[in-house]
């Protein structure tokens, strides 16, 4: 076997892996990346990127099929599938090129094939060894399932369901998750009845209270059902569709199921555990600078506990760059990471929800701002409002720190919100910022006029 040597050895080319191959490039590290499949992982080729390009296929469709409501005599003559994954996928196609030539760039040396953590900083790869004086591992996540149901046939995961050929008559979607409320809004504006199941007792929750009640009111006024509180049984599969059953004796057919329970991490067969890795239900628990149990050993993204998203594993990919070469950077706040869920309306929000505010700092005052009130939403048609969440009882001052926004394009909102939570904004420091008129961001602005004692377009 030859011994091939860096600074850093990354185990995963995802959002996580490579943002910390660039990173350290940029700092001075020698850097070898290993990758099963292609370089952009989960996010790019199966996730984030071509899941909003449906989405935004969907808001189209949409459009055309509701001209007439803004005097456009418009309508939606079919869905072309063929033509919709090909837009989809010719995004993605030009993003991996990019991602290519980027690597090329930071001069990262990328490997290709499925990698084994040995221990004492080496990964084996096709029976070569790579050793780092440090060792990222970025392995990911994968599609769940629930005990005794089998994915195959028309019982699909988020993978497949990005690569239909067709648009199908009837789905059901077993959990109502960030994953499971977006494909249901999309199937839903391509033409599909859908109905949505989800064991917790409302959709989206992981989301302030607030947020899965409007969604919920959204949901129905666009035919999408649901039903929360109820668990799943069983399902099976017939010729023609597929068969779901439900603990409240409820069966339902449909063309499709969609498993959407969430995301594991990616842990299993890459030798974590033989290597005397500390293991959590599989993921892999770090302290606040994602440094393992192992010295010299990071993990980043989803294999470590906390929110599942591309943007976390990315920043954590920077941290741990920066880590290793010295900069000290400080740690992440994971409340301060932004969440959006983009289905139609969206849902963004950033920092805590009003509960665990209560928890964290016993009093707390909210305000909640109704977009009927901001002439850009009127314009758009959308209805939702913005929640800010401000330690400290009513006329005490504090800072804001949790905002839930729902609405159409509400979660182009989110980086002014972000910044209010990490800067931990007082609403009186927001209050006199000017935000154009007419736009979205003054609902933002409005909340916290009034948050701040000085309400003009509400009453508070």
């Amino acid at each position: 076997m030859t011994d091939t040597s860096a600074d850093l050895v990354i185990l995963g080319g995802g959002s996580g892996g490579y943002a910390c191959a660039f990173r350290a490039a940029e700092l001075g590290l020698s850097v070898i990346m290993i990758e099963k499949d292609k370089l952009g992982g989960t996010c790019l080729h199966r996730g984030c990127i071509p899941t909003k390009a449906l989405l935004h296929a969907a808001e189209v469709a949409d459009n055309a099929r509701e001209g007439e409501q803004f005097g456009v005599r418009s309508a939606l003559e079919g869905i072309d599938i063929a033509g919709v994954n090909g837009y989809k996928d010719g995004i993605v196609g030009r993003l991996y090129k990019g991602l290519q030539g980027l690597a090329k760039a930071h001069k990262v040396t990328l490997v290709e094939g499925a990698g084994t953590f040995v221990g004492n900083g080496t990964v084996e790869v096709n029976g070569t060894r790579y050793t780092g004086k440090n060792v990222v591992l970025a392995t990911g996540s994968y599609s769940k399932s629930l005990p005794g149901l089998e994915l195959g046939g028309r019982v699909i995961a988020s993978e497949e369901a990005l690569n239909l050929d067709f648009v199908p008559e009837s789905v059901v979607v077993l959990g109502g998750g960030v994953i499971g409320v977006e494909f249901a809004s999309v199937w839903r504006s391509f033409g599909a009845e859908v109905t949505i199941v989800e064991a917790l007792p409302r959709l989206v929750p992981a989301e302030d209270e607030y947020a899965s009640k409007q969604l919920e009111r959204a949901f129905r006024r666009r035919g999408i059902k649901y039903k929360t509180g109820v668990k799943f049984t069983e399902a099976k599969q017939t010729e023609s569709g597929v068969s779901v059953s439900l603990e409240s004796g409820d069966q339902i057919d449909a063309d499709l199921l969609l498993v959407a329970v969430g995301r594991g991490p990616n842990s299993a067969g890459h030798g974590y555990e033989e290597a005397g890795l500390a293991m959590e239900r599989g993921f892999v628990p770090t302290d606040e600078r994602l440094r393992t149990n192992l010295p010299g050993v990071y993990a980043v993204g989803d294999l470590v506990p906390g929110l599942q998203l591309a943007h976390r594993g990315f920043q954590q990919g920077i941290f741990v760059a920066e880590d290793i070469a010295g900069l000290n950077p400080k740690p992440i706040d994971e409340a301060g990471i932004p969440r959006v869920t983009y289905c139609k309306p969206e849902v963004a929000s950033v920092g805590l929800t009003e509960a665990e505010a209560k928890e964290k700092f016993g009093t707390v005052h909210t305000f909640t701002y109704d977009l009927a009130g901001n002439g850009k939403s009127q314009i758009l048609k959308t209805a939702g409002g913005v929640k800010l969440v401000k330690a400290g009882a009513e006329g005490e001052e504090g800072p804001v720190v949790g905002v839930t926004m729902v609405g159409e394009r509400v979660g182009e909102l989110i980086g002014e919100a972000q910044l209010i939570y990490n800067w931990e904004a007082f609403p009186a420091d927001v209050a006199p910022l000017i935000h154009a008129h007419p736009t979205q961001t003054e609902a933002l602005g409005e909340a916290h006029l009034a948050l701040a004692g000085k309400p003009l377009h509400v009453h508070g």
